[in-house]
């Protein structure tokens, strides 16, 4: 199969595959093994083999315009378009937050000068956003030194005003502590504490000890400052807080010794140090969740998820099965959760679990069947998921149609091995504000990047 430029469009010979012309579509043989990254070689069989037909569409068609690429992708079924430069490494984080603003514009990202270590104590980056109507041109903020390889630095546009307002993270003397900006004017409000998540109406966060997580968790919480209570197990000045946008006020509504001491059994009886990660608003915000987590001696660490309400009260703890990984809001309601089954303790599942009583119900059996980084469309209709490397070290990234509960896979992509533990480059999809795009974090071209893919063919 090559690839047939027709006007504003291009397509597969079999007609299997159409895109809008700022994206290249790819029909890419399946091999077994390895990409030859190092060399870009051809063997017959590698992804490679299209590469001088897509030089060629790329030179008619493409003049000054966006950066393209297929080079370590196989099986890619829809546009895909690098929208970072490679003089730099460039990503966005977590695949909670939308990095577009309102109107489409821009793309929030980070760049750096390195993407295969952990930052050393200050050692900052810079916070911007790329200009997709400007030749993708990354437009500098901010510098910040609160930061992780995982999660960024909490970057999201503010849902106030999102064309114009951001928040993220920064160091602020003697603590974290977070920031709105006006991308335009430059005007900042700096905020009593750090954020973590924030409620779809812009209106309030939560935020936790992220120099806590970074002992604990490292790769996503942040080495800038000295941990506080690095001695004591389960803090009861540490935990969660709220923090008030509009009066730029904080406090702390859920303590780590409380968490530590609330219905205990015999995974405690050797607990170590206990922490608070991944917290994220319901829909209209009226309740969060979170998960708490504890090392225990020899063995790796627990885990349980709880539901609250903004201010703390009326705690659940919706699900103790201790293997509980990523997760996201379907509605106000209902948690779309990976993590093992009540009923199966052996079988690990999504699961759509009920957000006050705990009630569980299996989504993708024997389809979805491995952990990733899931999100709902905007629509509700489609699920975004990604998975961990393969045997190859490809990871693939997925689209499943709640309806009927068909998966389309929409590309592998290769992940550098020497990219591995906290500054592993996971793929943490994430949907654009109408759902006909999705933003990745990659590798597979050598260097941590950004890339947006075209899922209209698919979703429409």
């Amino acid at each position: 199969m090559a690839l047939q430029p027709d006007g504003a469009s291009a397509r597969c010979l079999d007609g299997t595959l159409h895109l809008d012309p700022q994206y290249i579509c790819c029909c890419v043989a399946t091999r077994p093994g390895p990409t030859r990254h190092d060399t870009g070689e051809s063997d017959g069989r590698s992804p490679f083999r299209l590469r001088y037909s897509y030089r060629q569409f790329e030179e008619q068609n493409m003049t000054n315009g966006p950066t393209l690429t297929t080079e370590g992708v196989k099986r890619l079924r829809v546009g895909l378009r690098r929208i970072t430069r490679q003089d730099s490494f460039h990503f966005f984080g977590y695949y909670d937050k939308c990095p577009w603003n309102a109107s489409g514009r821009y793309v929030l990202a980070k760049q750096i000068s390195f993407c295969d270590r952990q930052p050393r104590p200050g050692e900052g980056l810079a916070i911007g956003m790329i200009d997709l109507q400007d030749n993708d041109r990354f437009i500098e903020l901010d510098q910040t030194a609160a930061w992780s390889w995982q999660q960024g630095t909490m970057l999201q546009w503010l849902a106030s005003a999102p064309e114009r307002l951001i928040i993220y993270n920064t160091v602020d003397g003697d603590h974290y502590a977070g920031v709105i900006r006006d991308v335009h004017s430059g005007e900042t409000q700096t905020l009593p504490r750090s954020i973590y998540a924030v409620s779809r109406d812009g209106t309030q966060a939560v935020g936790l000890n992220f120099d806590r997580v970074n002992r604990l968790r490292p790769g996503y919480g942040y080495c800038a400052l000295p941990e506080e209570y690095p001695d004591d197990p389960a803090p009861q000045q540490a935990g969660i807080y709220h923090i008030d946008l509009e009066r730029s006020e904080s406090r702390l509504i859920v303590s780590l010794a409380d968490l530590a001491a609330h219905a205990p059994d015999e995974r405690f009886a050797d607990q170590g140090d206990h922490w608070v990660n991944h917290l994220e608003f319901n829909p209209s915000g009226t309740r969060f969740l979170f998960l708490h987590r504890w090392w225990r001696s020899g063995r790796s660490h627990s885990t349980r998820l709880y539901t609250a309400r903004p201010d703390g009260a009326d705690r659940r703890l919706v699900l103790d099965s201790d293997h509980i990984s990523h997760f996201c809001w379907r509605d106000d309601d209902t948690l779309l959760v990976w993590a093992k089954h009540d009923r199966h303790r052996d079988e690990k599942n999504y699961l759509l679990v009920d957000a006050m009583s705990g009630r569980q119900q299996v989504v993708g059996d024997g389809v979805l069947t491995v952990d990733g980084h899931c999100t709902f469309s905007p629509d509700g209709r489609w699920i975004l998921t990604d998975t961990y490397p393969n045997a190859q070290s490809y990871r693939t990234l997925i689209l499943y149609r709640v309806a009927d509960g068909q998966r389309f896979d929409l590309g592998d992509f290769y992940s550098q091995p020497h990219l591995d533990g906290p500054f592993r480059c996971d793929l943490h999809p994430r949907f654009n504000r109408d759902g006909s795009a999705v933003c990745i974090d990659s590798s597979h071209e050598g260097g941590r990047q950004v890339y947006v893919l075209d899922v209209r063919p698919i979703v429409t």
